[in-house]
């Protein structure tokens, strides 16, 4: 009776399992600069490789048609368009990118004027999306990376503003993926940008359009960032953060800044201290950003020499110590224990601790803790 009950319990679960919704597909209709690339060459990506990681599998699975080389005219005429429609039913999202290769006007089976021609061509791929049920999401093209003097510099001028006219006209989602772009590179700049691009010294690259597997995954994270602002439901199906680039307004902020960020070399700050605390031994302090206004913590690092030590204090504050390097021995509150590279201590308010190197490695600490209020 009871194999009989859990038979039937079983076959009253199964239909809620065969009838489990599909991910909804998530279908990349673009160029060069979204689509898949082989092992054969790396280090160059699509942003289209990277998209399924920023999305649950059992919620979105990405269909990357994207191709290199084509534009909105020739992805349809080469048979491209044909192929991915078969696939697409009712649920799925259509992002269509193009742009680069529209704009290239020695090529007559590639290019499209941008005031009418481009957007008459994107619109099959509107048509197609609507036709089968699915969401279309206009994507304008990302920007190349192109400096003069300092200042970036827009190729893409009336492509990208007819895909913005378009979605306004049709009342379509927008992925405004020139101006997220551009406001990333700027914030980056001209040189450290080129890193996210080919520019690859080793097989002789300095292309400033395709990318390596770092600027394909935040290329992506733009996309992904500009589509939770057209959907807000995708948030819960995003699985790694999208605070990604930066807010147009980022050079302008980063001027007003009164206190400004900052690099330092330990080398530059090696003061040589006694054991604190009444500590043995001679060690070596590296006050990070001691005289950094507006700080609210310390950060430093601390070797221990060999013999030395940090001695029996107690705390009216929390402070975090971190072992990069060596071997010590560390008391806390009346118990001892060793610890290595890797390990991590917290004391806080009122605990008393000491720490004191041991072997022949020196042992190297950071340490953390709140400023006193000024």
């Amino acid at each position: 009776m009871v194999r009989a009950f859990a038979s039937l319990v079983l076959l009253a679960a199964l239909p809620a399992f065969a009838h489990a919704a599909p991910p909804r597909q998530v279908f990349i209709a673009g160029d060069s600069t979204a689509s898949p690339y082989g092992p054969e060459r790396a280090p160059r990506e699509g942003w289209g490789q990277q998209l399924q990681g920023f999305l649950a599998e059992d919620a979105y699975v990405v269909r990357n048609h994207a191709q290199s080389g084509r534009s909105s005219r020739s992805f349809i005429a080469e048979g491209w368009f044909d192929g991915m429609a078969k696939d697409i039913r009712k649920g799925d999202v259509l992002l269509i990118q193009f742009g680069h290769n529209d704009e290239k006007i020695e090529d007559p089976t590639r290019y499209n004027e941008p005031q009418r021609a481009f957007p008459e061509w994107l619109m099959r791929y509107v048509a197609l999306a609507r036709e089968k049920g699915a969401t279309p999401i206009l994507v304008t093209p990302v920007a190349r990376r192109k400096f003069d003097r300092g200042q970036l510099l827009d190729t893409h001028g009336l492509y990208a503003q007819a895909v913005r006219d378009l979605a306004q006209r049709e009342q379509l989602g927008l992925i405004d993926l020139t101006a997220l772009s551009m406001d990333w590179l700027r914030a980056a700049g001209d040189e450290a940008s080129k890193a996210y691009f080919m520019h690859v010294p080793a097989q002789d690259q300095q292309d400033d359009t395709h990318f390596q597997q770092r600027g394909a995954v935040m290329v992506a994270c733009l996309v992904v960032a500009g589509w939770k602002q057209i959907d807000p439901s995708l948030a819960s199906h995003v699985t790694r953060d999208t605070d990604c680039g930066a807010p147009a307004t980022a050079l302008a902020d980063r001027k007003a800044q009164p206190n400004p960020s900052l690099v330092v070399h330990d080398r530059d700050i090696a003061t040589p201290q006694p054991g604190p605390h009444g500590g043995a031994g001679a060690t070596t302090a590296y006050p990070f950003f001691r005289d950094a206004p507006a700080l609210g913590f310390e950060f430093r690092k601390r070797v221990l020499h060999k013999g030395a030590g940090i001695g029996l204090h107690q705390h009216h504050k929390d402070e975090i110590y971190y072992v990069l390097s060596g071997r010590g021995v560390y008391e806390l509150d009346g118990t001892v224990q060793p610890v290595q590279a890797g390990d991590a201590m917290l004391t806080r308010p009122d605990s008393t601790h000491a720490i004191r190197q041991d072997g022949d490695e020196d042992l190297v600490l950071l340490i953390m803790y709140a400023k006193k209020p000024q």
